[in-house]
Formats: structure tokens, C-alpha cells, sequence
């Protein structure tokens, strides 16, 4: 997973079209079109791995956006990986959207409430489960950035790695949407705390700030907001990846 550090474009759903949230709040959404077209956008651009997030299966516990999704996967076919979240609660779901094709689940709300889900899901397909820990106010969040755990992201993070989690979503709630820039310390000391990749998510503006995350020792970082807005091009963040 992510042998080279990567820029992975977000595809959140929220009613079978592309939006982007500002700091996870509902009604704050802008919205982007067709998922497929945003999909094969970014494939033609160079990206490696989609992130595709269902929000409505967030907020509401179940997945809503399927139609979409399936035509994503249908779209995109082996050509990258593709990570979904948003949703899945039960390891039989999970399991079977890697049967179909997927290469990722990620789990938020899921594993927090059954932590041994992690461990069911990667005896079937080893390395398949991200753990999404969203953080506000350094506090892991669910239920859609709705209610707090009092967990600790670090501590948590530890706890699934020995669960056989194959890395760590790790969402900067406080920063997420905003265009104003990442904060490295909490990504390096949730890097420090585990083994397996961290992939970082929230607040990038620029290229500065990718190149931020990858020093702090992300595996990758997710980006929504900023391509969407035409902040930068995807095509010249992976140029600047390559040439420092």
C-alpha cells in the first residue's frame, strides 16, 4: 500500500453528486458534478488511488450512494485503487466490496463501536482495511464528525495496527475544507505511533502543504477541496513530488 507518496483525489457523494464539506458540517456543501466524470478526471491526471466517501452512509449509518459508486468502480476498473468509506458497518458488507473489486474499506463508526471487525475483515483480505480516525479538538470523532469517543487518535491508532489494520485514515476535522493550510504535528505524531501507513486528510491549500505532509511522514495524503477549487492541478502536485 502506497509504496511512493501519493496524492489521492476525494470523490465524496452526498445524493449521487460530488460535493465537499467544510469542516464536515451538512449545509455547508459545494457541489461538483457526475462522480464518474470527477472520477476519470483525475484517473487521466495521473492519480494512482480514489478515495470515494458515501457522506450520507455517514451521517445516516447505511449506505446510500451505491448507484454511483458501483458506476465509479465500473468506470475506473482495474486502471487504479479504489478506497471507499462511508457507511460500512458490518464486516459482511465490507467483505463483500472487496469481493467485488474494491481494494479498500475504510471504517470510521464501524470500528470504533467493534473494534474486532478490523480483524475479521483482514483474515478474509489481509491488508484491505484503512482505520478512519477523524480528529476535532484532538478527540477521535463518528457518525459523521457527529459525536465525539473520547479516544485518543495516537492510542487508537496503535489499538488497530494490532487489530491488522493495513493503515490509518487520519482526518484533520478542525482544518478539513477550509483552504487554509495542514498542521503537521498531530500527522507526525500519529506516524510515530504505528507501523503501517498514515494517510493524512484535511485543510490543504497549496503544494507546500503536500510536501509538508510528506515530510511529517504521511504514506498520502487525500485532497478535495483544493483541486476541486482549482487551487492546484493534480498533475502539478505529482510534478512536485517528483522533483524534490
Amino acid at each position: 500500500m502506497f509504496p511512493e507518496f501519493e496524492v489521492v483525489p476525494a470523490v465524496d457523494m452526498q445524493d449521487g453528486q460530488v460535493v465537499q464539506l467544510v469542516g464536515g458540517e451538512r449545509g455547508t456543501e459545494k457541489t461538483y458534478g457526475d462522480p464518474v466524470e470527477a472520477a476519470q478526471r483525475w484517473v487521466d491526471a495521473g492519480a494512482r488511488t480514489l478515495h470515494l466517501v458515501d457522506l450520507d452512509g455517514a451521517f445516516e449509518g447505511e449506505r446510500q450512494n451505491a448507484a454511483a459508486i458501483d458506476a465509479v468502480l465500473d468506470a475506473v476498473g482495474t486502471d487504479v485503487d479504489v478506497q471507499l468509506g462511508g457507511g460500512i458497518r458490518t464486516a459482511e458488507d465490507a467483505i463483500s466490496l472487496l469481493d467485488r473489486g474494491l481494494d479498500r474499506v475504510i471504517l470510521g463508526t464501524a470500528a470504533v463501536e467493534t473494534p474486532e471487525i478490523v480483524r475479521e475483515i483482514s483474515d478474509e483480505h489481509p491488508g484491505s482495511v484503512l482505520v478512519s480516525l477523524d480528529a476535532k479538538d484532538g478527540e477521535v470523532v463518528v457518525s459523521g464528525w457527529t459525536e465525539g469517543t473520547g479516544l485518543d487518535p495516537a492510542e487508537a491508532a496503535a489499538r488497530y495496527a494490532d487489530l491488522g489494520a493495513g493503515g490509518i485514515l487520519f482526518t484533520d476535522v478542525d482544518v478539513e475544507g477550509q483552504l487554509e493550510g495542514v498542521r503537521t504535528d498531530p500527522v507526525r505524531r500519529l506516524v510515530d505511533s504505528v507501523d503501517i501507513p498514515v494517510i493524512a486528510s484535511g485543510g490543504v491549500a497549496t503544494i507546500d502543504d503536500v510536501l509538508a505532509l510528506r515530510s511529517a511522514g504521511a504514506a498520502a495524503v487525500v485532497v478535495g477541496s483544493a483541486l476541486y477549487e482549482g487551487q492546484f492541478t493534480l498533475e502539478a502536485a505529482i510534478d512536485a513530488l517528483a522533483d524534490t
